[in-house]
């Protein structure tokens, strides 16, 4: 039975990856349902405090977006690459996942992606080179992101393990920005220059190549509301922060038992950052007149939604899958993963890459791993192999980056697999992984 309940899992994660959007959740509830009534497979439960802290998140980064700070923040970032064309392959991709770091979403690289591809033309660069990496640099800086829906939905399961926000981060930001400059190195030097570049000649003289869009300006007010909001998030960023690596400011309270004796409990780290982060946006809102309505509009905010669905019905289908054969799942495993946690990495990677997901990849897997007792720090160590997700050239990063390129250079290749960045990907998460690895074991 446990095959026929398998196959029926993966069927509506392929299904659903392959109708995009909210589907994958939706197929995951036809599942569901078939698990649990027709089946008798316990219904699990989707992770109720990962699902808040992303409604948080995403409300102050809708927030910020509606009063402007989102295209502020990619306007800094256009004018720090536009000062070294040539060195456009490492600045790119480093400014990407700086950029989405701070953002917590990859949704905000399809704003600067047309600068790279201009920046890099101006320069005689290849722009298959930065684009191809900056593409996998944004991928990267969600895992980096303290705030990203994938690094609240790992540290939902990870902090009744004892890692904290902090220790997290301090594995996760060194491995993937190194990971990332190794990648750089990879595709430095590939390919011809634009100058010897035949097909790049070819549409040049044929006028195929349009001249791009001048960047959005910000009048006095406009300009005002923008910083102050970005300024308001990232201050929001900090404050997380700063309450993961100092447990006493999170408040206690008293709370009446059931005997009647008065306890004393503590707000919990995942309260803390929907606490915070809500308030922030309602700061935005009064401080900067960011408007409601478009917040509610707003490219950022159909994205978390759509997160939100596919987390929900993804996490609450794997739950039910593996609450029911538990003790199947894990006799038949644990002694591979025991001998060779690493291998937990392939399991990731895989799911990724099907999902497009990281959240919903953390959300599936990761209560795998801790069931296993897999050691927490570990887990930590092989979350950036969430980031298999460039494996197959269909995500909307890597489309609109091939787009974005007059010059042709950055293409999806005949093979479907050949394409621009697979190198990329694949040295920039190897090493990602090689690399936290180590700091795991020197943090332990």
């Amino acid at each position: 039975m446990i095959w026929i309940e398998l196959i029926i899992l993966l069927g509506c994660i392929v299904i659903g990856a392959r109708l995009g959007g909210i589907a994958l959740g939706a197929m995951a509830g036809i599942g569901l349902l078939v698990f649990v009534f027709l089946f008798g497979l316990p219904p699990g439960g989707p992770p109720q405090a990962v699902l808040g802290m992303i409604i948080a998140v995403i409300t102050a980064l809708a927030t910020m977006q509606a009063a402007g700070g989102l295209d502020y923040l990619v306007s800094v970032a256009e004018k720090i690459m536009r000062k070294k064309p040539p060195y456009i392959t490492f600045v790119a991709p480093i400014v990407t996942y700086v950029l989405v770091a701070a953002a917590g979403t990859t949704h905000v690289i399809y704003a600067v992606l047309p600068v790279i591809a201009e920046v890099s033309r101006t320069g005689n660069v290849r722009p298959e080179r930065p684009l191809s990496i900056s593409v996998i640099a944004g991928f990267q800086g969600v895992t980096a992101s303290p705030i990203s829906a994938a690094t609240v939905a790992m540290l939902g399961f990870l902090l009744g393990q004892g890692i904290s926000l902090p220790r997290l981060m301090a594995i996760t930001i060194p491995s993937t920005f190194f990971g990332v400059l190794l990648g750089a190195l990879s595709v430095a030097w590939r390919g011809r220059n634009l100058d010897a570049d035949p097909e790049y000649q070819k549409r040049l003289a044929t006028g195929e190549v349009k001249i791009p869009e001048p960047a959005p300006s910000f009048d006095a007010k406009k300009l005002f509301r923008a910083r102050g909001s970005m300024v308001f998030f990232l201050l929001g960023i900090v404050l997380v922060v700063l309450i993961g690596i100092f447990p006493n400011l999170r408040p206690a309270y008293e709370v009446a038992a059931a005997n009647g004796v008065t306890e004393t409990d503590q707000v919990s780290m995942s309260m803390a950052i929907m606490i915070v982060m809500i308030a922030i946006a309602g700061l935005i809102m009064l401080a900067f007149k960011a408007s409601p309505e478009t917040a509610l509009k707003g490219t950022i905010m159909r994205s978390g939604i759509t997160a939100i669905i596919c987390i929900l019905g993804i996490s609450w289908l794997g739950s039910s899958f593996f609450e029911g054969n538990r003790v199947s799942i894990i006799g038949g495993i644990e002694s591979v993963l025991q001998a060779y946690p690493w291998t937990f990495a392939i399991g990731l990677f895989v799911l990724s890459a099907m999902l497009f997901s990281q959240a919903a990849t953390v959300a599936i897997l990761m209560p795998v791993g801790i069931a296993l007792k897999l050691p927490a720090v570990t887990l930590a160590a092989l979350y950036p192999a969430a980031n298999g997700i460039f494996f197959l050239p269909t995500y909307g990063t890597l489309l609109a980056a091939v787009s974005f390129d007059q010059t042709g250079t950055t293409k999806i290749g005949k093979y479907l697999l050949n394409h621009s960045f697979m190198l990329p990907g694949l040295v920039t998460i190897i090493s990602t992984i090689v690399i936290a690895l180590l700091l795991s074991r020197i943090t332990s």
